[in-house]
């Protein structure tokens, strides 16, 4: 009996040792599926960008209505650039919502001098996606500049920056011709200014002539007239 307890030793020995070996290669399984399964989970990368989807923003416009261009001129200062004129209290031009844009006509002959003024307000609103009011305001100044430089019957023509008018203003002197009632060719000496503050266009068209053979006024004249107009606009915007 005593004999045969050596020989079972063995047997058990070979049980414990493939017991062992089992569960060494049942541990790394575990730890395989336990990382395999952080795996699957969606990376940060992968989620969709909070800023990826909101819309473009601009400033917002800081001016939301424009004051009456008829009056956005003093009469006293209506007088003084169109001498003889019979209505200081101006002439509406177009039409429409006038708190997107409006302009105002004066027109005066002192004997043989004949001098013209308008006013034009233009306001821009922003939109995301278009830019903002200022920003749209100052491609319109460059439009309204262009105008007179592309047409074909303006003469002598001289762009130039004007200072102390608005956050920025320039300015373009030309010679013109028109013709008067009975059709007769008359010389003009004519400048236009155009002045932005924010998000609001000031457009001063001014001109003069001499009927009956009396002398054009002189484009230095012409100039201080129309930054005159100008500057007394700018204080209207509000």
């Amino acid at each position: 009996m005593y004999r045969n307890a050596p020989r079972n030793a063995p047997r058990r020995s070979r049980t414990v040792r493939n017991t062992l070996a089992c569960a060494a290669v049942a541990f790394p399984v575990l730890l395989i599926a336990g990382c395999s399964s952080d795996s699957d989970k969606p990376a940060e990368s992968d989620k969709p960008s909070a800023s990826a989807s909101k819309s473009p923003t601009v400033a917002p416009a800081k001016y939301k209505e424009l004051p009456d261009s008829c009056k956005s001129i003093d009469k006293g200062t209506v007088k003084d650039l169109t001498p003889g004129t019979d209505n200081a209290s101006g002439k509406r031009v177009g039409s429409g919502d006038t708190n997107d844009s409006n302009s105002c006509l004066w027109s005066g002959l002192d004997k043989y001098d004949y001098r013209q003024l308008t006013l034009s307000l233009k306001r821009f609103d922003s939109e995301p996606a278009i830019g903002s009011g200022d920003k749209r305001a100052a491609e319109y100044l460059k439009q309204q500049l262009g105008e007179k430089s592309s047409d074909k019957d303006n003469r002598k023509l001289k762009q130039s920056p004007v200072s102390d008018i608005g956050d920025e203003a320039a300015a373009v002197a030309f010679e013109t011709k028109k013709q008067d009632a009975k059709g007769k060719s008359e010389e003009y000496q004519a400048e236009r200014l155009v002045a932005r503050v924010a998000n609001v266009v000031i457009t001063v068209d001014y001109e003069g002539a001499g009927f009956e053979d009396a002398k054009k006024p002189d484009a230095d004249e012409v100039k201080k007239n129309a930054e005159k107009a100008a500057k007394e606009a700018v204080k209207h915007i509000k």
